[in-house]
C-alpha cells in the first residue's frame, strides 16, 4: 500500500514537471499569442471575471459553453493573486495535469506485471513533445496538441474524452458492474455534452461503436450494453440540458454542418497538413502521431484482454472517425481534429507492461529520470513566468488611456478583446463590426446597453470603418499596433445586435 502511494505521488510529480517544461516551451514560442493574446482565448477569463463581479449576466456564447473551463478558471482567479496572463500560464499547467489524471485512469489499476504510472507519465511526455512541435502563431494551423494549454480550445472536452475512456476501461476490467463507475460515466457524459457537443463526436460515437463490436466478439455481452446505455443516456441528457440555456447559445452545432462543402473541407485540411510539413518540427510531430497510430493498431490486434483492446482501438479509431466525419460534414476548423493529437498517446497505456530489465537497472534509471524531470520542471518556472509577465507597451497604452478617459468606446472583435480583458471596467470597450453594429459573440450583451460610444480602437486587421454617420476624430492616439480615434464630445450610436 505504501509503495503504491509513493509511486502515484512520484507519477504526479513527474507529470507536474512535464507540464511545466511543456508550458514553458510553448509559452516561449510563437504559440504564446494563442495562450496570452488571442481574441478567442479571452472568453473564459472574461466570463470568470463576470461571474466574480456579481453583476447580472447576459452572455452570447457559441455552441460551446466552456462550463468546466470557466469553473476552473474562476476558482484560480479567486484563489491566486495574479493578473490574467499569469492565470493563463497557471491554467496551461493545470490543463496538462488534468490530462495526466485522465491518462492515469485509462492506464488501469496498479497490479503485478504492470507499470501504469510510469507509462502514464511517458504518455504525457510524448503529448508534451507533440505540443512543443507546434510552432505556428495561427489558431487555424494543424498544431493541435498545444491547444490543450489554452483555456478556450476545448481543453476540458479533451480531458473528458480521455476520462470517459478510462472509466469504461475500469468498468470492463472489473468483474462486475458497480454503481459508482456507472454514475461517474453518466455524469461526465452529461456535463461534457452540455458544455460542448463535440464530446459526443470525440468520445460517445467511437466508444459506442467499439463497444457494440466488442459485445458480439468478446465476453462483454452482458456488460457492454449497460455501458452503452449509460453513455448514451448521459450524452442525451447533456443535449437536453442545453435547452434551458438556449438564450446564451447564439450558434448551435447544426450551424457548423455543411455536408455540401466536403470537397472544400478536403482541400482545407489538406492545405493545413501541407503547411505543417513545411516546418521540420511539424514533420516530426506528424511522424510521432503516425507512429503512435501504427502502434495502436498493432496493440489492438495483440491485446490480451478486452480493456487493453478497447483503449488501443480508441487510440486510432477515434482520430480516423473524427477526421472522416469532419470532412463529410464539410467543416473548416483545425481544432475539431484534436483527437488526432490526444488519442494516439493512449496506445502507450493500453497495456502498460514494465520494461524487461532488472531492478538493479530499472530503479536507478527511474530515479535519475525523475530527478532530471524535476530539475527541468523547476528551471521552466522562471521561463513560463517571464512569458506571462512580458511587458506589452501597446496594450498598456490603450488600457491606461481608456481607464483614464472614463468614457465608453468600441472596436472590432479581434482588436478589442485583449484590451477589454485588461481594463479596470471591461464594459468601457464594446465589440462592434465595421458598421458599428453590436457584435454579440462571446461577450456579455449587457455591454450594449450604453447605446453610443465616443472613441474607436483599431489596429492593422481592422476593416475600414463605415459608421452610420460621418464623424471626424478630434485626435488620433498612437498606441503602437493600436490606434485610438478620439471623437471628443461627439458620439456614434450602436447599431442592432448581430452575431
Amino acid at each position: 500500500m505504501t509503495r503504491a502511494w509513493v509511486r502515484e505521488l512520484a507519477g504526479w510529480l513527474g507529470a507536474a514537471a512535464v507540464s511545466l517544461v511543456t508550458a514553458g516551451e510553448v509559452a516561449s514560442s510563437a504559440r504564446a499569442d494563442l495562450l496570452f493574446r488571442d481574441g478567442d482565448s479571452m472568453v473564459v477569463a472574461m466570463l470568470a471575471r463576470s461571474l466574480l463581479s456579481g453583476e447580472p449576466l447576459d452572455w452570447a456564447m457559441s455552441s460551446v459553453l466552456f462550463l468546466p473551463e470557466s469553473a476552473a478558471f474562476t476558482a484560480l482567479d479567486a484563489a491566486v493573486p495574479v493578473d490574467a496572463s499569469g492565470l493563463f500560464a497557471i491554467s496551461a499547467v493545470v490543463n496538462l495535469l488534468a490530462l495526466y489524471g485522465a491518462i492515469r485512469l485509462t492506464a488501469g489499476r496498479a497490479r503485478a506485471g504492470m507499470a501504469p504510472v510510469a507509462w502514464s507519465v511517458l504518455a504525457l511526455a510524448v503529448f508534451g513533445v507533440l505540443a512543443m512541435t507546434d510552432v505556428s502563431a495561427s489558431r487555424e494551423a494543424l498544431d493541435l496538441a498545444s491547444l490543450q494549454l489554452t483555456t478556450t480550445y476545448y481543453s476540458a472536452t479533451v480531458v473528458a474524452a480521455v476520462l470517459t475512456i478510462g472509466i469504461v476501461r475500469r468498468m470492463i476490467d472489473s468483474r462486475a458492474l458497480m454503481a459508482w463507475p456507472s454514475i461517474g460515466l453518466g455524469v461526465v457524459a452529461l456535463v461534457s455534452t452540455l458544455s460542448n457537443p463535440l464530446y459526443a463526436v470525440w468520445a460517445t460515437i467511437p466508444l459506442v461503436t467499439l463497444l457494440a463490436i466488442a459485445s458480439v466478439s468478446t465476453g462483454l455481452r452482458s456488460r457492454a450494453p449497460v455501458i452503452i446505455a449509460v453513455l448514451l443516456a448521459g450524452t442525451t441528457l447533456g443535449f437536453l440540458s442545453r435547452i434551458p440555456l438556449a438564450a446564451w447559445i447564439t450558434k448551435t452545432g447544426v450551424d457548423y454542418i455543411q455536408p455540401g462543402q466536403w470537397h472544400e473541407s478536403i482541400d482545407y485540411y489538406g492545405r493545413l497538413v501541407g503547411e505543417r510539413m513545411q516546418s521540420p518540427l511539424g514533420v516530426i510531430g506528424l511522424l510521432i502521431a503516425a507512429a503512435l497510430i501504427v502502434a495502436a493498431v498493432v496493440r489492438t490486434v495483440r491485446a490480451g484482454d478486452p480493456g487493453s483492446r478497447l483503449v488501443a482501438a480508441m487510440a486510432w479509431v477515434a482520430p480516423v472517425m473524427v477526421v472522416v466525419g469532419a470532412v463529410m460534414l464539410g467543416t473548416h476548423a483545425a481544432r475539431y481534429l484534436q483527437p488526432f493529437a490526444f488519442a494516439p498517446v493512449l496506445a502507450l497505456v493500453a497495456a502498460p507492461h514494465p520494461l524487461r530489465v532488472g531492478d538493479r537497472v530499472r530503479r536507478p534509471v527511474a530515479a535519475m529520470v525523475g530527478v532530471l524531470l524535476l530539475v527541468a520542471g523547476g528551471l521552466s518556472i522562471p521561463r513560463l513566468a517571464d512569458a506571462a509577465t512580458r511587458p506589452d507597451a501597446d496594450l498598456a497604452c490603450v488600457t491606461d488611456w481608456v481607464d483614464a478617459s472614463g468614457r465608453t468606446g468600441a472596436g472590432p472583435f479581434w482588436t478589442v478583446r485583449l484590451p477589454k480583458l485588461h481594463l479596470a471596467d471591461p464594459s468601457q470597450l464594446v465589440q462592434v463590426d465595421h458598421q458599428l453594429n453590436a457584435y454579440a459573440w462571446l461577450v456579455d450583451r449587457t455591454d450594449f446597453a450604453v447605446g453610443e460610444v465616443s472613441f474607436l480602437v483599431e489596429d492593422s486587421q481592422t476593416v475600414p470603418w463605415d459608421p452610420p454617420q460621418a464623424v471626424l476624430p478630434e485626435r488620433v492616439v498612437d498606441c503602437g499596433r493600436y490606434s485610438i480615434l478620439d471623437l471628443g464630445t461627439e458620439t456614434l450610436p450602436l447599431g442592432p445586435q448581430r452575431s
